[in-house]
């Protein structure tokens, strides 16, 4: 059996206290929690603190027999007190594999337990985990048909070889198997011609049919079937872009006898595509209405989905609920498309959100790092271990402490990280019931807490402790009860018209209302804060015990004063809760230096002391330890020691570090060795250092003086007017200017600068005069002449011709 350490921790410490205290008067009972159980039944399902004192010897005429445990050892209940604890049985708990052990794999322990408990009471189940080495592996590969990864097809007749290569290193029992599936065959999904069914591929190739999933090779060991199964197949086709793929991930996990999945193997889904999926009511578009059942329908010979065309697709949290059941880790390899075309890896991105256990990837082009993909995700996952439970959340409550390699224990963390293989971690569950389950047909509940990606787990039976063994065993008798009623549980259970703790009361009488219980002018009995019995009021008290109802109409208590920071008068150091006894009123009895109604102001001034040792810095009065400055517009601050306006305090010291430093500023003396009256006043001393002290507690101050100097120094205000002032030995003072460089530097600067200035403008003209005459180059060679006569052209003979020549 296993407690609580917060709960021994405060039963202890209860326990001493109450046997230090000397015993309560009878008006100041105990916690209503536990007062108002009338039988032991009730009582244990109250709370785990009530107990019941089963004793005849006990005076239950004053106090009630259901009770907080230490009050009714208190009040003399010293045998029969029942109290029942959590009990824990482990019935199973097979010790935990280590490396190279034969025959079945352990990697939980323990398996299973049996829990005896009550409503609300924790126990703490401690869980051990190591991931064991050589632990079988089942890899199923699922793999999109379609005409789009027909060129994945070649680079993958090599897989099963290299992935056993690559897993054996890890483990020595690893297969492989193999699945495709295109899409329903069904329009809108599949070209339903004849010619298309035969042959769905576009361009004239030679494709398969399509077909909703095909388990083509189950798990095996011989892993080079894989590249004969795949250099058998060709790829299929169909019409729209989204692929049938949650059809197969549902048939591929829950055919666990034709897949192949081994009880006590880790299981891998790979499942390998370049589009996007149909979902459950796409199925619609085809007229097929019927749900998804979540259930395995594959023909024995053809290996095939056979209820492809008859129901829907599965839902995403169909899906994922199914894989959890059968603890199938689920890797989404999604390959690259064509430029130009969506990337379907935006469907797959949020899919690990749905399902306890996921990775996606990208694929190459070709697929051909798949071997690294599943090596890196299943290095992935046996690094970390993550523990769930299915209780009901309503009934139970399970806080989880992880204690990883570090050793550390980590309160609320499921998980542990960067494990390696063989290596231990455990898990403390605090396991706490709900009073619910008492009010439940039945009474046992069984629930399973362990890792997320084992088949393994811890199987917790829980009992509920909702009724005591006394119950049983009734007694009357005229010496019983006073005759009136049966003893059950040392407790009486009276007869029809009786009442009272020993049935000694009349019915009508006791319910109505009784004068001597009522306070003053109300219209209840014991203020509403008890039980009237026989005419005598029984006080309820709280939780807490230190916190008490009293009074004989239990008009009075001891924790309803005025609060000061949520505590009572301000704590126990502040004041004491008091009640008028003929009123009924609370008041707060203040302790020394201490004043209010709730105990809250603090009569010294101690805390309105400004830093120069001024009662709130003569600008305003202290009032409960607090300054209230005259002018809030202007003065504010702890101790209105900050003013709007006014000049800073390091304004008020710069004279005084001045002269007493550097015999500088406002009080400097004209004879170096002596100071000046005022500053003979300085209230305080200047220590010259050769480096400041970089402290936080330090306030710091940079002036320039009449010298353009520059001094710092620092201060600390140690209270009552007093403060520390430190500085440097000396101010960092400007080096006088030599004018001749000056004017040196200035002329030689304006000779360069009209040099580079011509060399620009030189430049400039050089390029456009170039580029000018290239212009005038090109149009002198593209130039075209025509042929022509000059009109004032005179040619250099004249000829004339004889009238008469011939006659």
């Amino acid at each position: 059996m296993e407690i609580g350490r917060g709960c021994i921790v405060c039963v202890i410490w209860c326990l001493a206290t109450c046997w230090a205290q000397d015993p309560l008067p009878p008006a100041a009972i105990t916690d209503s929690m536990c007062t108002t159980a009338k039988s032991c039944d009730e009582c244990i399902v109250k709370s785990p603190q009530c107990g019941w004192c089963e004793s005849t010897e006990f005076d239950d005429e004053s106090y009630s027999r259901c009770d907080l445990v230490e009050n009714l050892r208190r009040r003399g209940c010293k045998e029969g007190l029942n109290s029942p604890k959590n009990k824990l049985t482990i019935v199973e708990a097979k010790p935990l594999s280590d490396a190279g052990d034969t025959g079945e794999i352990v990697q939980v322990n323990p398996q299973k337990i049996i829990l005896e408990m009550r409503p609300g009471e924790p126990t703490r189940v401690q869980l051990n985990i190591r991931q064991a080495e050589d632990f079988p592996v089942d890899l199923y590969y699922v793999m999109d048909l379609s005409q789009s990864m027909a060129d994945d097809l070649e680079s993958l007749k090599g897989l099963g070889d290299k992935l056993a290569k690559v897993m054996g290193n890890i483990t020595k029992d690893f297969r492989l198997g193999y699945g495709a599936f295109v899409d329903k065959v069904k329009m809108p999904f599949v070209d339903i011609l004849e010619k298309k069914l035969q042959n769905p591929c576009l361009d004239g190739a030679t494709c398969d049919p399509p077909f909703g999933f095909r388990n083509v090779l189950p798990l095996t060991s011989v892993t080079s079937r894989f590249a004969e199964e795949i250099g058998n197949v060709d790829a299929s086709g169909n019409l729209d872009h989204p692929e049938g793929g949650l059809d197969a991930l549902m048939q591929a996990t829950v055919c666990t006898e034709e897949i192949g999945w081994r009880d006590r193997a880790r299981h891998m889904l790979l499942y390998s595509t370049d589009a996007p999926f149909h979902i459950a009511g796409d199925g619609k578009l085809a007229g097929i209405v019927k749900l998804n059942d979540g259930k395995c329908h594959m023909d024995p010979n053809t290996m095939e989905y056979t209820a492809s065309s008859e129901q829907d697709y599965p839902s995403i949290s169909q899906l994922s609920s199914k894989m959890k059941e059968n603890s199938i880790l689920p890797i989404f390899a999604i390959g690259k498309v064509r430029p130009g075309e969506a990337d379907p890896m935006v469907f797959y991105t949020d899919l690990p959100k749905f399902f306890h256990e996921s990775q996606v990837e990208q694929l190459t082009a070709d697929s051909s790092n798949v071997v690294e993909l599943v090596k890196g995700v299943y290095l992935n996952i046996t690094s970390g271990v993550k523990v769930e439970d299915d209780a009901q959340a309503d009934l139970f409550d399970i806080e989880y402490t992880a204690t990883c390699l570090e050793g550390e224990p980590q309160k609320g963390m499921q998980e542990c990280s960067d494990l390696k293989l063989g290596k231990n971690v455990s898990f403390a569950l605090d396991i706490t019931m709900s009073n619910k389950t008492c009010g439940m047909p039945r009474q046992e509940f069984t629930f399973s807490v362990g890792p997320t990606a084992f088949k393994e787990s811890l199987q917790i039976t829980v009992k509920a402790v909702c009724d005591c063994a006394c119950t049983d065993t009734k007694l009357e008798g005229p010496d019983i009860c006073n005759g009136n009623g049966t003893q059950v549980c040392g407790g009486c259970e009276c007869f029809q018209g009786r009442s009272g703790a020993k049935c000694s009361c009349d019915l009508e009488e006791y319910e109505a209302l009784v004068p001597t219980c009522v306070w003053q002018n109300s219209t209840v009995e014991c203020s509403d804060r008890g039980s009237c019995i026989c005419g005598k009021c029984v006080c309820n008290s709280r939780t807490n015990p230190e916190e008490e109802i009293f009074g004989d109409k239990c008009q009075c208590d001891n924790f309803s004063c005025e609060r000061y920071r949520g505590l009572v008068c301000g704590g126990p150091e502040r004041g004491v809760c008091k009640c008028n006894n003929k009123t009924g009123l609370n008041y707060c009895e203040c302790k020394k230096g201490w004043s209010g109604s709730n105990c809250g102001c603090e009569i010294n001034s101690l805390n309105c002391r400004s830093p120069n040792g001024l009662v709130c810095s003569n600008v305003g009065v202290c009032e409960c330890g607090k300054c209230i400055c005259n002018d809030t517009r202007k003065y504010f601050g702890k101790t209105c020691d900050t003013c709007k306006g006014c000049p800073q305090e390091c304004d008020l010291h710069k004279p005084c570090v001045q002269c007493q430093a550097y015999n500088t500023g406002k009080y400097k003396s004209s004879d170096p060795n002596k100071k000046t009256p005022e500053c003979l006043r300085c209230p305080y001393n200047v220590t010259v250092v050769k480096e400041l002290k970089k402290d936080s507690r330090l306030q710091s101050c940079t002036f320039y003086d009449e010298n353009n100097c520059k001094f710092k120094f620092t201060y600390r205000n140690v209270g009552n007017g007093v403060a520390d002032f430190e500085t440097v030995e000396e101010p960092i003072c400007p080096r006088e200017s030599d004018v001749l460089w000056i004017i040196l530097g200035i002329v030689i600067g304006i000779i360069l600068v009209g040099i580079a200035l011509l060399l620009i403008w030189r430049l400039l003209t050089y390029i456009h005069d170039r580029r000018e005459f290239q212009q005038f180059e090109k149009e002198r060679n593209n130039a075209r002449w025509e042929g022509g006569e000059n009109p004032i052209y005179k040619p250099s003979t004249s000829v004339f011709k004889n009238p008469t020549y011939g006659k």
